[in-house]
């Protein structure tokens, strides 16, 4: 199967495990063992959770081989003990960004959103890898109403660099979920990690001749960026774009 095509699968998932609340998942079942061995040729692994009761319903075998955990010791605190420390502050953000798509779906009781970005995290090795971390997230009422997530994560390792920060989606653009290619992974911030530095010291309050005390660059160099940044995000000010990335979760 096409890579193009075979995320319908968590949705065949969905549909079949949904009404039961995802529980008696049989890994032996035709989908499970076709999505199964998608998944360990593409270095990826999927959970299931309820965002309301802040708890994993399902983990794929597939963990272990990517993460180097067993899928019953999966947890959030799994996360934040493999990411690298740069990545803290801007996990915090999406983790946040997630409860709030949670928190509006179950007020709206209706409907769904996509969320992607990739992060750095240790692998099943031990060693630093980039990785595509992919949430469906939707609400529904059986067994009993709450919102869920599917979430995906793929090893990106294989990725070229390019100049942007990091991918990040937030929509309901159902095209965009799924297996990453270089055209989804340059969705997203379109500033470099200079560039995209200095807006948050922007946003702490820092003036340029503070930034750039704090950086080790000139301040002129830091009004270049600054009007680089503008110039990239078609905005009158910073205000008006740090406001817009506030919005999105990206601050």
């Amino acid at each position: 199967m096409e890579n193009s095509a075979y995320y319908n699968l968590f949705f065949k998932i969905i549909e079949k495990y949904g009404p039961s609340g995802f529980t008696g998942i049989d890994d032996k079942d035709p989908l499970m063992l076709e999505l199964g061995d998608i998944m360990d040729a593409n270095n990826q692994f999927f959970y299931i959770g309820d965002l309301i009761l802040f708890k994993i319903l399902y983990t794929s075998r597939q963990c272990m081989d990517v993460m180097g955990i067993e899928p019953e010791n999966l947890s959030s605190i799994s996360f934040f003990n493999q990411l690298h420390p740069d990545e803290a502050e801007r996990q915090n953000l999406g983790r946040t960004m997630l409860m709030k798509i949670a928190n509006n779906l179950m007020t709206e009781k209706k409907g769904f959103r996509l969320l992607s970005s990739n992060y750095i995290l240790k692998n099943a090795q031990g060693k630093y890898s980039n990785f595509l971390m992919q949430y469906y997230i939707f609400y529904s009422e059986a067994p009993y109403k709450s919102v869920f997530t599917l979430k995906v994560q793929t090893n990106i390792d294989w990725c070229k660099k390019y100049s942007h920060g990091f991918h990040y989606y937030l929509g309901e653009d159902l095209t965009n979920f799924r297996y990453p290619d270089q055209a989804l992974l340059m969705i997203g911030n379109m500033f470099t990690r200079r560039e995209f530095g200095i807006i948050k010291l922007l946003e702490k309050g820092l003036n340029s001749e503070q930034i750039a005390q704090k950086i080790f660059i000139s301040a002129n160099t830091v009004n270049t960026h600054r009007r680089n940044i503008l110039n990239k995000s078609g905005k009158a000010n910073m205000q008006e774009l740090i406001h817009e990335l506030k919005e999105t979760g990206l601050l």
